[in-house]
């Protein structure tokens, strides 16, 4: 097992939230504790080791890419002129993934200040019905796709973090 049982960090508290838009928080917040839970422990050199060849992918450079992600969610939900990229050009989340601390450290600073500013941005509209940005989408649907988006990726965070110590989620 990852962590035992007792100790796990996750669903604390007992039963489940109330409402729809609760439920949502609950198994967003969840599955960024993961990806944070499947990079604990790791020095920089780790965290940048990448997947296979030719893939990029590495456990530090998902963090750079959700962080994208979540200044891109940002840009669906104004309306205003969006703002730019964090990492400059496509994939450069994942190219610029280098084992370097200060790279790692600004990459988990990027991520929390995006995650909160996402989030700020989505507490002023709490009807899950309510459409919202250029693209008029549906704050459900925004919801759904973040916690998509961060699902999958804990699952390629499973598969990197086995391959660079052996520890196996659950």
């Amino acid at each position: 097992m990852w962590v035992n049982p007792d100790d796990d960090p996750r669903n604390v508290g007992g039963g489940s939230p109330e409402g729809e838009l609760a439920t949502l928080h609950d198994f967003l917040a969840d599955y960024r504790l993961t990806l944070r839970m499947k990079c604990d422990g790791l020095d920089p050199e780790q965290l940048a080791r990448r997947s296979v060849p030719p893939s990029t992918m590495s456990l530090l450079g998902l963090l750079r890419h959700l962080a994208e992600v979540e200044r891109d969610w940002q840009n669906w939900i104004t309306t205003g002129d969006p703002a730019p990229r964090l990492y400059g050009e496509k994939d450069a989340d994942f190219d610029g993934a280098v084992a370097d601390q200060a790279v790692v450290d600004a990459a988990y600073s990027d991520l929390a200040r995006e995650q909160d500013a996402t989030d700020a941005l989505l507490a002023t509209h709490p009807d899950l019905g309510e459409r919202v940005g250029r693209e008029d989408i549906a704050v459900r649907e925004l919801l759904v796709h973040r916690i998509e988006e961060y699902a999958r990726h804990c699952g390629h965070a499973d598969l990197l973090r086995e391959c660079i110590d052996g520890r196996i989620g659950q």
